[in-house]
């Protein structure tokens, strides 16, 4: 997920960008797209906004490593751990985010935490994609949709171009028109004042072929099983908190 950020970030072009890890083979993928790469933390004490984009179980080393200022802001995009927990750890102001793959894109859907944003987030936010501000409870949920949710789509648009391969189209047009057609519905959505059903009404013409289909998923349990998809995922974002939250108590 970081390198999805400094790429779209770099892609952007508004952003004077580095990138932090001990790790050399982290840093030299991501090499192209930022303006310098460091193994020293302590260079992040010069950025306005410092995004930590590690895993969960490391959160707390790599803020011990911190010091960080007040008139600064953490970004935190660490899948459950709380705004409170990364406040107890850092003078930065804290902002809690979760973002996902598709910022490499500048097509990023994201859920940021209403306390603490600031112009300068929302900024960088808008750079890379959409967000929505959230209270931190709805987290959970958040990540399943969102933050999950692009691989229920990959799938989706396989089904959909598996079934025009198996109805003759050759595999790489059967799966630059289903994906366009994911791309080109999801701006739709986003672009016009219409709600979705409208717009399903609006491509299913009275005994035409779209309807034929819809009746089939209508009658289906395709939609019951989306929601159990993001329900799981929602499930599991829930534990994952729990367990940390447990593991810091102790």
């Amino acid at each position: 997920m970081g390198s999805a950020l400094i790429k779209g970030l770099h892609r952007s072009g508004n952003h004077t960008v580095t990138a932090c890890d001990l790790d050399p083979d982290a840093l030299e993928s991501v090499a192209d797209y930022v303006d310098h790469t460091t193994t020293d933390v302590s260079e992040a004490t010069e950025s306005n906004v410092v995004i930590v984009a590690v895993k969960p179980d490391i959160v707390g080393a790599v803020l011990d490593d911190l010091d960080l200022s007040p008139e600064q802001t953490l970004l935190s995009i660490a899948a459950g751990v709380s705004t409170d927990y990364v406040e107890a750890r850092t003078d930065a102001n804290v902002v809690r985010i979760m973002p996902n793959l598709a910022a490499e894109t500048g097509d990023m859907a994201a859920a940021v935490t209403t306390e603490g944003i600031t112009d300068e987030v929302r900024t960088l936010l808008d750079d890379v994609g959409e967000f929505a501000e959230i209270d931190e409870e709805k987290m959970d949920i958040a990540t399943a949709v969102n933050g999950s949710g692009p691989a229920f789509v990959f799938y989706l648009i396989q089904a959909m171009a598996d079934a025009g391969v198996e109805g003759g189209l050759e595999p790489d047009d059967a799966e630059t028109l289903a994906a366009q057609t994911f791309k080109g519905a999801a701006e739709t959505v986003l672009r016009s004042d219409r709600s979705v059903e409208e717009l399903i009404d609006a491509v299913c013409s009275p005994n035409g072929t779209t309807i034929e289909g819809m009746e089939v998923l209508w009658d289906s349990d395709a939609e019951a099983d989306v929601a159990e998809a993001v329900a799981a995922a929602k499930e599991r974002s829930t534990e994952l908190a729990n367990e940390f939250d447990s593991e810091d108590d102790a």
